[in-house]
């Protein structure tokens, strides 16, 4: 085994997947999450139990923990030495935030905060966290690309994220901290969250039940398979991030920086129509949706779709799965996983 890699999160959606990957090559992995009840946690600790079951005797260690507790988290990570931290922990949902605000201060800014004072205190060599899409906002120039500028969010979710990533460039300022930000665009397959797009449809429509169709299903989203996304991940856990060596402070590029900090998009780069998509899975699935026509939602943007050519000039890879075999894969584990 190679060392230990931390990964927050660990019983979500992303990082059950990218947990998955890291016991497969040998990593010992420390898993943590607070199993939340933003949506069911028995999925969250069925995800756990694959993981137990994949790994070697002393391989995986979860603990639950919130994050905010930055005492807890100190003194674990004091105790288990990660070399190298993945965090993916966070408060989820663009709708959810406009509701509840609070949570999202106390999770993706309080909880950031004390994983990267963890980090600092333990000399962690890489740490990659999540961002996501949402921080492009208001943006309409497509494809986003990270020399955009991410000044406009258009909800509370968007601008911790965008948090995230100015407080993850401090540390590396002040401290050295190898940090590595990924904005996910709209990720979906296997083992996904129940409030997202595909999940919703796929009960919906097997139930017999209506689905809400925003903006008049006028919509497009760089849907990007769960399998591309743990790869991307993985990749750049790998290649640490570094001082841009080109980076000039009077003309400076957003996506890089004078100190080891990075921001990278991965996204499939093929933006699908939402009524594409629902056509899609209606035809894995085997049976019509009924479409509720709704009105564009507060927080909601029109449409996403990832530049990714800088982080396959950094990593060597893009992520390539057609939106077709990837809602195959998931419409095959939805029906497995719920018995439907």
């Amino acid at each position: 085994m190679a060392g230990t890699v931390l990964v927050t999160g660990a019983a979500g959606f992303i990082g059950a997947a990218v947990a998955e990957r890291l016991l497969a090559r040998g990593e010992r992995v420390l898993a943590l999450d607070n199993l939340n009840p933003y949506y069911d946690p028995s999925l969250k600790r069925a995800r756990l139990e694959r993981l137990q079951a994949a790994a070697a005797p002393g391989q995986f260690r979860f603990e639950a923990l919130e994050l905010a507790d930055g005492a807890a988290l100190t003194h674990l990570v004091a105790a288990e030495a990660p070399d190298r931290v993945i965090h993916l922990a966070a408060q989820a949902g663009v709708r959810y935030s406009i509701e509840n605000p609070g949570v999202y201060i106390q999770s993706n800014v309080v909880g950031f905060a004390s994983v990267l004072e963890a980090c600092r205190h333990q000399g962690v060599t890489h740490l990659v966290y999540a961002s996501s899409s949402s921080v492009y906002g208001g943006n309409r120039q497509m494809p986003f690309s990270e020399q955009h500028p991410v000044n406009h969010p258009v909800s509370l979710y968007a601008a911790t994220k965008k948090a995230n990533e100015l407080m993850a460039h401090t540390y590396s300022h002040l401290y050295g901290l190898p940090a590595t930000g990924l904005r996910f665009f709209t990720v979906y397959g296997p083992w996904g969250r129940p409030d997202m797009a595909p999940m919703l449809f796929a009960r919906a429509i097997l139930a017999g039940e209506p689905i809400k169709v925003f903006n008049g299903g006028q919509m497009q989203r760089d849907f990007t398979y769960i399998d591309d996304i743990a790869e991307g991940v993985i990749r750049c856990l790998d290649k640490p991030a570094s001082a841009d060596p080109d980076f000039d402070p009077f003309h400076p590029d957003p996506a890089t920086a004078a100190v080891p900090h990075r921001l990278f998009n991965i996204g499939n780069s093929q933006p699908i129509a939402l009524m594409r998509f629902i056509e899609v899975l209606e035809g894995a699935l085997g049976r019509e949706a009924i479409r509720d026509f709704q009105p564009m939602q507060p927080g909601d943007v029109l449409a996403t779709a990832a530049d990714t050519s800088a982080l396959e000039a950094w990593v060597g890879f893009r992520p390539s799965t057609s939106i077709e075999a990837g809602v195959e894969n998931f419409a095959r584990w939805y029906r497995g996983y719920y018995g439907v």
